[in-house]
């Protein structure tokens, strides 16, 4: 089994209401000197692969076709 984690974050310029709500709470709670929040998702896959490059392969197809909004988020993938 081949492990694969996803990291799906908004594109530059997006707006991100999760990250805008969690910066001005940890202000209200005294922390200073954060610039921006943004807020993502890790996705933990396992899957059974011959090798890496299919398992890449295999997870890019999945986050174009549903894990990611291609419009508004970005990916990374790890294989592992």
């Amino acid at each position: 089994m081949i492990t694969a984690k996803v990291k799906i974050m908004p594109k530059p310029g997006i707006l991100d209401p999760q990250g805008q709500v969690i910066l001005h709470s940890l202000e209200s709670l005294g922390f200073q000197g954060i610039d921006n929040v943004r807020v993502g998702k890790l996705i933990l896959l396992k899957i059974d692969r011959p090798g890496n490059a299919e398992a890449e392969s295999s997870v890019r197809e999945m986050c174009r076709k549903l894990l990611a909004n291609p419009n508004i988020e970005s990916f990374e993938i790890e294989i592992e």
